[in-house]
Parts: C-alpha cells; structure tokens; sequence
C-alpha cells in the first residue's frame, strides 16, 4: 500500500552565512539538527529521503538520498525534486536548519493538507516556505516555473493554492518562540544553542 504521506528533508543549500558548515549536522542540545527533525517526522511517515546536491554528505545516514533533479535551481529545485520523486500524495519538505520543528506541529501541517495545493507556516518575518505540506500533483506546475527561470519560490506559488498557518495557530506549539528558527547565521545558531 502507497503511503499517504512522504517527507523529505531539503539539504541542498551552500550554507553561505555559516561558512558553508553542514548545517543539518550542527549540534542542539546534544544531537544533530537532522537528528532532531528526523525524530519529529519519523511518528508522520516512515517514507522520508533527503534532497542534496552532494549526496555523499550522508553515507553515513541509512535514508535514500536524492539529487536535485534539475541540477542549479536552487530551492525551487529541491521542492520540486521532493514532490516529483513522491508516491505519496503528499509531501512534507523541510529545511535541514530547523531544530526546534515537533511531530505535534508537523502534524497539524499535514491535517490541513486536503485544504490547499500547499500549507505553509508563517509569521511576522513571512511564509516559511521551507516547512510544508505540498500536493505531488503540483509537481509539473514547479517544474514549469524552472523552466521559465521563475526560480522564486514565491512566484511559484503564486498560482497555486496556499493554505497559511498564522501565528495565532502556530502559537500553542511554540512556547519559547523558536518553532520556526531557521539557523542560517552564527547568530542563529546562538539562538539555537542558548539554554
């Protein structure tokens, strides 16, 4: 039986910011940020791969690793990598740099998912694009905006349906206000790691 759900963890980025660091193996109070996320999406769906441009990173990882389909188009690239590369009729695509996610989150993402072609979260810095559930059949739609060169993840979803989970619906699962850390910057990796 197909799942219903697949996840994948988007870790193609160059991580720039962080003088290119792998990000999803920095350290959260003793374990990876791919640890972390990995035990938040594992109560979801046992169907999870991860989407990386240098595959190699994670030979140690017992997950199957996919390389970017349309090699250079940056994160648009790699949702549409996530969602084309699914049996599932949906996928849950995460960032590798959000430490603090939680299944009981992820879970109610997901409980929106027959709404919209797309549930993003989002808060006062915008839509966290990165953190979602997408609709597989939105796959041909993605990979015509790359085609295009629309490489903007906003711009791709502007024809799409988008069901947004403000801040007052994000708020009970986020008690200490980083649910949505996004640790691009030594400065959020400070965040991160401040008890």
């Amino acid at each position: 039986m197909a799942p219903t759900l697949s996840a994948a963890i988007l870790a193609g980025g160059r991580a720039s910011r962080l003088g290119g660091l792998d990000k999803s193996a920095l350290l959260v109070d003793g374990r990876s940020i791919l640890e972390r996320e990995l035990a938040a999406v594992r109560a979801l769906t046992t169907d999870i791969c991860i989407v990386a441009n240098d595959p190699t990173r994670f030979e140690t990882v017992d997950l199957p690793v996919r390389g970017d389909l349309v090699p250079g188009a940056g994160t648009l690239g790699g949702l549409y990598t996530a969602v084309a590369g699914s049996n599932a009729p949906f996928v849950l695509a995460l960032a590798c740099d959000m430490p603090f996610l939680t299944t009981a989150f992820l879970r109610h993402l997901v409980s929106r998912a027959a709404e919209a072609d797309v549930v993003l979260p989002r808060d006062a810095s915008g839509r966290h694009v990165l953190c979602g559930v997408f609709a597989t059949h939105v796959a041909p739609h993605l990979r015509a905006a790359i085609e295009a060169g629309r490489l903007r993840v906003a711009d791709a979803l502007a024809a799409l349906r988008v069901c947004e989970v403000g801040p007052a619906e994000t708020a009970p699962y986020d008690p200490d206000g980083r649910l949505l850390l996004n640790v691009n910057t030594p400065a959020d990796y400070a965040r991160a790691t401040a008890s």
